[in-house]
């Protein structure tokens, strides 16, 4: 989520040391950081297969391990260790109801925890699951979906142990269902959104008592009619895959977007005649995980000044691995 360097450092700082992420180039900035270990929670096809055996070598002070759900991949992923003479860690991703990725418990996903345990060049590092699919405002209602996506685990975890075979780590759920799962025993959470909070999650989440910590600025270069604002915040510069509002802005929250193109964002407000063009504007991003990804550099405000810039480096599809 974060993609910057100086944002894995402050949690590093109040004790976090264990880190997700999805592609290459983030586990590569979490471990210039200093991150102890990190999860990439993609599994490594085709060229990042080598990448990732690359990636530990480069930085032999980190942990890194992987999640798999497929024969081919862990055959894959075996040769390319015992090649480099490397071992590789690697999670069984279960899916735990969201049908995005992962094996379901039962035989198969036992016969593959089996298989990458007796690879040579593997270690099986225990079991992964993601549960986006838990959601909602009710935290009920969303505590029980959590439990049954996490009885997948329970099930996997006891027919593994059945069978001679260890389970070292649990790594489970994301944002939603995070207070959920920390209540559970010898547990690794993974949820994402925690640090920067955005407008999506504070609607949906209000019991969660997070904060927003980044913000959007944009300006009216615009005002086409009475009633009509239009903004340089196109899809370039905020998340565009959710239905508006994709931004909620501090003075205009109730203002519609009628028009959404790479460069304009056009909306429809009453107040529209308070806005003059060049009015600087700021929003609360609905969806701040890939709103992060667009943009170079995060500006620094401290004590209501911009005090200097984080580069927000794992944007990049590659840094140097």
């Amino acid at each position: 989520t974060t993609k910057m360097r100086e944002v894995v450092q402050m949690h590093l700082e109040q004790g976090i040391s264990r880190f997700k992420c999805a592609t290459i180039a983030e586990a590569e900035m979490t471990a210039e950081a200093g991150a102890l270990d990190v999860l990439l929670a993609y599994q490594p096809v085709g060229p990042n297969v080598a990448r990732f055996v690359r990636l530990g070598q480069a930085f032999p002070g980190t942990r890194f391990s992987a999640v798999v759900d497929d024969e081919a991949t862990v055959d894959a992923l075996a040769a390319a260790a015992v090649a480099a003479g490397v071992t590789l860690s690697l999670f069984l991703d279960l899916d735990g109801g969201m049908h995005r990725t992962g094996i379901s418990p039962g035989t198969r996903a036992l016969d593959l925890y089996r298989r990458l345990s007796s690879s040579p060049g593997l270690a099986a590092a225990g079991l992964h699951m993601y549960d986006g699919h838990v959601r909602g405002t009710d935290p009920e209602a969303r505590r029980r979906a959590a439990d049954e996506s996490f009885a997948h685990v329970t099930s996997m975890c006891a027919a593994i142990l059945s069978v001679g075979l260890a389970v070292p780590s649990i790594v489970v759920g994301g944002t939603p269902s995070f207070p959920f799962h920390a209540r559970r025993p010898d547990i690794e959470c993974s949820p994402g959104t925690t640090a920067f909070w955005d407008a999506s999650y504070a609607a949906l989440l209000p019991d969660m008592p997070f904060e927003p910590a980044l913000l959007l600025l944009t300006r009216v270069i615009s005002r086409p009619a009475s009633n009509r604002l239009c903004l340089d915040l196109g899809h370039k510069a905020v998340a565009a895959e959710n239905p508006h509002p994709r931004v909620v802005l501090f003075g205009l929250e109730d203002a519609t977007a009628v028009g959404h193109s790479e460069e304009h964002l056009v909306l429809e407000t009453d107040r529209a005649g308070d806005f003059p063009v060049g009015s600087v504007l700021y929003g609360v991003p609905w969806h701040v995980c890939p709103t992060v990804a667009l943009h170079d550099r995060a500006v620094v405000v401290r004590d209501g000044r911009a005090d200097g810039h984080w580069r927000v480096a794992a944007r990049g599809r590659m840094l140097t691995v």
